[in-house]
């Protein structure tokens, strides 16, 4: 074939490429191939205006049902999505997805404007992940829930702004989420899972703002981030099993929570958890476990350890009867309660603005084996601190403030460590 030739069906060839090769770029590798899908090429606009739910849809869609090994759903940099609450479902064909965020991605602005599907029955969520193995989400992008106009609104049912729910080997990490309506991230029966470096914050002030829900879900690590909201940093809820939380900075907000546990009589439990190398900040709680009076189940096997308080208002606290003026549980059986046992304060230290920062206050049934070793919490105004208890059986080891109700012991040998 002549020069000439070759050059001209090379034009050819070049000109009659697929076009669905636009949103869809492959390549290959000796451990597995991938494609990579741009909600840009779908019809995203990211002008911050224009509802882009559909074109993202369309963008999953191609991705859950991609032929290789692994699917990249890239959001890119430098564009504002406007999202209607919007679920990605799952399961799909690769064995890992990953969502590169590195724009961002925002809720409607005013209440009003938020427009729920006839298939949003319970609408509890802004972006909901179901059932989908192996997801990623990175990227160093954010999510913005844009909060506001719910937060003063009481009658209000108001949606979660993540919800991940079944979701296997889930891996969150190098994020920013801010302003959720309610919690920001959900997790729910997301087994075997790490979140990492991630951002999380809401004014003080918002309500029910928590960072990460936790629930049904066991071996789950989470690490390395910064919690700034108006309600738990963490909570740790029913089904919990093997959870791992170390290098949070929480504050300001309610602290880490076990719980809360037992509401409207369930039977709820949760065990194998640690929670290590914290600080907590302008917090209202510290290191908090909290079940319902008339509640059923157990809390067990729990340990915070080296936690780090400035100016928290209650740094240590046990509530075996959370809420209990709330009417539905003002005539429950003094004798039904959630067991808490086998929980372990270890190397907590620093300010409390309470002169009562250490509080274990349980039911009738009482908590056992309770141990502290390694107190030291002063009060930010020099008076002298003290700790309350009720019905607790365990031991303090060099606490200030000193439990009364606490046997004292030198070299407290740890039990169990996760």
């Amino acid at each position: 074939m002549m020069k000439s030739q070759i050059f001209a069906f090379l034009i050819v060839s070049t000109v009659v490429l697929p076009c669905s090769l636009c949103a869809r770029i492959s390549s290959s590798s000796s451990y597995a191939s991938f494609s990579s899908f741009n909600v840009v090429d779908y019809g995203a606009h990211g002008n911050s205006q224009i509802d882009d739910s559909k074109a993202f849809l369309k963008a999953w869609k191609s991705v859950c049902d991609a032929s290789e090994n692994a699917a990249t759903l890239v959001i890119p940099k430098g564009k504002t999505f406007m999202l209607q609450p919007i679920s990605f479902q799952g399961p799909c064909k690769p064995t890992k997805i990953n969502i590169k965020l590195e724009g961002n991605v925002i809720a409607p602005k005013k209440l009003d404007g938020w427009k729920w599907s006839s298939d949003d029955n319970e609408k509890d969520a802004w972006i909901t992940f179901s059932n989908i193995r192996g997801l990623v989400i990175n990227g160093g992008g954010k999510f913005d829930g844009q909060g506001a106009s719910w937060w003063g609104c009481k009658k209000c049912n108001r949606p979660t702004a993540l919800r991940f729910h079944g979701c296997g080997n889930l891996d969150l990490n190098s994020l920013n989420h801010i302003n959720s309506p309610r919690s920001h991230i959900s997790i729910n029966q997301c087994n075997h899972s790490k979140i990492s470096n991630l951002r999380i914050s809401a004014p003080k002030e918002s309500p029910n703002t928590d960072g990460i829900d936790i629930s049904a879900s066991s071996n789950i690590l989470i690490t390395a981030s910064t919690i700034t909201t108006g309600d738990d940093c963490i909570a740790i809820n029913g089904g919990s099993s093997f959870i791992n939380v170390s290098s949070i900075h929480c504050g300001p907000g309610h602290g880490i929570s076990i719980g809360s546990l037992g509401k409207n009589g369930a039977y709820e439990t949760a065990q194998e958890i640690r929670v290590q190398n914290c600080n907590f900040s302008r917090t209202t709680n510290g290191a908090r476990i909290k079940t319902w009076k008339g509640g059923s189940g157990y809390a067990k096997n729990i340990i915070f350890d080296n936690i780090i308080m400035d100016a928290v208002d209650i740094p240590v606290i046990i509530d075996q009867q959370y809420k209990t003026d709330d009417i539905k549980v003002k005539n429950v059986k003094d004798d039904k309660a959630v067991k808490v046992s086998d929980v372990t304060f270890l190397k907590v230290r620093g300010t409390s603005t309470s002169e009562d920062p250490v509080q274990l206050n349980c039911d009738a049934i009482g908590c056992t084996n309770i141990n502290l070793e390694g107190i030291d919490i002063t009060s930010t105004n020099g008076e002298k601190t003290r700790a309350s208890c009720k019905n607790v059986q365990g031991i303090c080891s060099s606490c200030i403030p000193n439990v009364p109700c606490l046997s004292t012991q030198n070299n407290l040998t740890i039990n169990k460590f996760l």
